[in-house]
């Protein structure tokens, strides 16, 4: 009796304890019983930071995003519109090693000073688990992010120099496919349909001029900073391109004032029929071409710039982003750039943003092409895929000072190309961050 008593109580007493361990592993909002499932539904929240965004581009990247990982919220953190400003906040928080930021938005000449410092995450890991083919990127775009052998970021949209011509003077079968057809063509256009000039570029002490000096040097098959971080100026090609390009700065189918020019003047030129020729943005399109403001709307082309032994050839320009180290949720911050530099993201920026994307099968689409009609422009896809990396510097701010003050040196007569490339060698070796 006794016997059957305690037999009872076991199967209660075991009963209970199932049904208690039921109730503990059981999630009282989900119902499952699943514990691993209660942490998977929790939602994580990651900061994105970027310049100021005045298109919808970024708030519907995040609404897509959001919808397809519903358990990753995007918060977005809007920097100053001056990518100085963006540049010297990320650096105060980064060096204070804050993990506020999860996703960041980088110019083009950063990722290098920024994968130095040891501010980013390289990505190489993840691009490998998740089977990202870079072969779908511009190759100029997804340069400009790696530094010591690794990426350190992916490209999400892309700028690059192009020559914008008036239609009206020169014809399709007249655009000039070398530098020194340029020179004859500007010089042979110039005073036409109420011209002053032949031809506009940057030459005035600043980026610009990088800008200008790095197409020219490529273009002969020349390069300041190799892949090997070693400094590579001082060689037949380079010096080639830099005297063609103090040739075209100091010609007579160029302003006088050529050494003050901006893209701000040289977009003002160009708009008031000034030149035929100019070497600029992408963005001078829609500026050339609107009506309330342009001498020359529905005048204007679009061509690769000129080239020279080696081809033509492209300042890079445009943003890419990567991940703050000190990030709490890498895994996170990873699967919304993914999707933002990814085909998807990088579609809702080119329709929304207008921005021109670094995954090269887009310019393709449809729905791309026609919220963009530019994109389809051959000659435009051209003019990008012939973009190049500026010099890849961990203290790119000093190498770039030491270009232009060289460079300008040599188009003012104070120096020889020769000159200038030897001591561009001497102090890029001195100050170059190894």
């Amino acid at each position: 009796m006794k016997k059957a008593k305690k037999m009872k109580f076991l199967a209660v007493a075991m009963s209970l304890s199932l049904a208690l361990g039921a109730c503990s592993s059981k999630d009282a909002s989900t119902g499952k019983t699943d514990g691993k499932s209660k942490e998977k539904d929790e939602k994580v929240t990651i900061v994105y930071a970027r310049g100021k965004d005045v298109t919808k581009g970024t708030t519907k990247i995040v609404e897509a995003f959001e919808k397809a990982h519903p358990n990753i919220k995007v918060k977005f953190d809007e920097k100053p519109a001056d990518s100085g400003q963006q540049h010297d906040a990320y650096i105060t928080a980064f060096n204070g090693k804050s993990s506020e930021i999860d996703v960041f938005d980088m110019d083009v000449v950063w990722p290098a000073e920024f994968a130095q410092a040891d501010y980013v995450l390289p990505l190489d890991r993840f691009i490998q688990q998740d089977g990202i083919d870079l072969n779908e990127y511009n190759q100029g775009a997804l340069s400009a992010a790696q530094f010591n052998g690794k990426q350190w970021a992916l490209p999400k949209f892309i700028d690059a120099g192009l020559l914008f011509y008036r239609t009206d003077l020169v014809k399709k079968d007249e655009v000039p496919k070398t530098w020194d057809e340029l020179l004859a063509s500007a010089k042979e256009k110039k005073g036409k349909g109420g011209t002053k000039f032949g031809y506009i570029m940057q030459a005035k002490q600043y980026e610009g001029l990088v800008c200008n000096a790095i197409e020219f040097v490529a273009a002969y098959g020349g390069k300041f900073i190799n892949e090997k971080n070693e400094v590579v100026i001082n060689s037949p090609e380079a010096i080639k391109g830099l005297k063609k390009l103090v040739e075209v700065a100091t010609s007579k189918v160029v302003p006088g004032n050529v050494t003050t020019f901006t893209e701000i003047e040289s977009d003002q030129a160009f708009i008031e029929g000034q030149t035929p020729y100019l070497r600029n943005w992408p963005y001078e399109y829609a500026s050339a071409n609107d009506a309330e403001k342009s001498k020359i709307a529905g005048k204007v082309a679009i061509a690769p710039l000129p080239a020279g032994d080696a081809g033509s050839a492209a300042a890079l320009g445009g943003w890419m982003a990567g991940i703050n180290k000190y990030s709490k949720h890498p895994k996170e911050a990873w699967e919304f750039l993914k999707f933002m530099a990814g085909a998807e993201g990088q579609k809702i920026d080119a329709i929304y943003g207008g921005h021109a994307p670094t995954i090269t099968k887009l310019f393709e689409d449809k729905e791309i092409l026609d919220a963009n009609p530019t994109f389809a422009d051959k000659n435009f896809q051209a003019g990008l895929n012939a973009a190049v990396a500026r010099p890849v510097a961990p203290n790119y701010q000093e190498i770039s000072e030491i270009i232009q003050i060289q460079v300008s040196k040599a188009i003012a007569g104070k120096q020889t190309v020769e000159e200038a490339v030897k001591n561009m060698e001497k102090e890029m070796n001195e100050k170059l961050v190894k």
